[in-house]
């Protein structure tokens, strides 16, 4: 492994380990992986295709709504090795999924 952050090395170290250094996305992100055999087939420092950019997998909660105070005290067995692509694609997943908030309660600058 080329990269790895300076701050948690120990933790992103230990996650990307036990996820083979491969994105451990099974389709939470709305992409059946059908090349990866159902997972994501990018690795870290690996390339997305021949002219693309360089993967650098993150170590995040296997929620990914949590919140970075919640995922900064999670051990590393409940964080998943992500690429940024299916992260973020699965957040934005995620999100859809919540039930719509109610509008008739009062806003904060409502006069």
């Amino acid at each position: 492994m080329k990269s790895q952050p300076i701050v948690g090395a120990a933790v992103f170290n230990t996650v990307m380990e036990s996820a083979g250094h491969r994105c451990q996305c099974a389709g939470a992100c709305g992409n059946p992986h059908a090349k990866g055999e159902g997972r994501c087939p990018h690795e870290h420092d690996g390339y997305t295709s021949k002219h693309g950019r360089r993967v650098r997998l993150i170590a995040a909660p296997a929620d990914p709504l949590a919140s970075t105070v919640t995922a900064a005290g999670l051990p590393p067995a409940e964080l998943r090795a992500w690429c940024p692509d299916c992260h973020t694609a699965a957040a934005r997943a995620a999100k859809r999924q919540l039930p719509a908030t109610s509008t008739d309660q009062c806003g904060l600058f409502d006069l």
